[in-house]
This record gives C-alpha cells, sequence and structure tokens, in this order.
C-alpha cells in the first residue's frame, strides 16, 4: 500500500498542468464555420508552418485542455478531415473566415455530399460582436 497518492496533491498537479498549457486567445467558433487552422509540421530537422483551411464538423469538451475540434476539406475530389487539440503548441493559430448557420452540433451529414449540396449559409454576426473582433484584431498587431 505504499504506492497510494493523496488525491488532493494529484488534482493539484493536474491543475497546475492544465493551466500551464491552455492557450488564452482562442477564437470563437462552433460546427459550421469555416476555419483556417495553421499547423506546425516537423521534417526531420526542419519546422514550417501548413494551413488546413475546411468546415468545422464537430468540437469536443469545450474549452478544456483535451478539447479537439475536427475540420474537413475537399482536396482532389477526396475529402480529408483533420482532429486537432484547441490547446496544441502544435496548432499556431486558428482563422474564423466564415460563421456557418447551421442546425446541428455534429455535421456528419455533409461526408456524403459533393459539390454545392456541401454548401453552408453564412450566420450574420451582430454587429457589437464584429467590432470588437475586429478591435481584438487590431490590438494584436
Amino acid at each position: 500500500m505504499s504506492d497510494v497518492i493523496p488525491t488532493g496533491s494529484l488534482e493539484a498537479k493536474l491543475a497546475k498542468v492544465r493551466a500551464a498549457n491552455t492557450k488564452s486567445s482562442v477564437p470563437s467558433f462552433r460546427a459550421g464555420d469555416t476555419v483556417r487552422v495553421h499547423v506546425k509540421i516537423v521534417e526531420g530537422t526542419r519546422e514550417r508552418i501548413q494551413a488546413f483551411e475546411g468546415v468545422v464538423l464537430k468540437r469536443r469538451n469545450g474549452e478544456n485542455a483535451n478539447a479537439t475540434f475536427t475540420v474537413r476539406k475537399v482536396s482532389y475530389n477526396i475529402g480529408v478531415e483533420r482532429t486537432f487539440y484547441l490547446h496544441s503548441p502544435r496548432v499556431e493559430k486558428i482563422e474564423v473566415l466564415t460563421h456557418g448557420k447551421v442546425a446541428r452540433a455534429k455535421l456528419f451529414y455533409l461526408r456524403p455530399l459533393r459539390g454545392k449540396a456541401t454548401r453552408i449559409k453564412t450566420r450574420f454576426m451582430a454587429a457589437s460582436t464584429e467590432t470588437e473582433a475586429v478591435e481584438k484584431v487590431a490590438t494584436e498587431q
């Protein structure tokens, strides 16, 4: 019984690690939004940034340290889906290009669709939200 670890200290350590690894500047987006994810790619000793642009199919675990989101795009008539950790150090930044108007949290019905059938209507943001977003981008630069 010497392997028993007090749960209080373990929980405190986990909270400290989560706080250190979560990003503070994550844009608000949800399923249906079109995003461009800038991902660090390591090839041998070289490192570069690659953009992956597509529609968000789902988000999981909200804003937690282990939150994920799945992005789908069609490349050369092949559907490609990638799942990213929201707070991963490999995700350099996330740009929200458009906000989609959908009535589902998981957009798996898009998988068999092709062409114009995959279009998603644009959700227009309130004026106050847009100005806040513009001010946020201006302060970052």
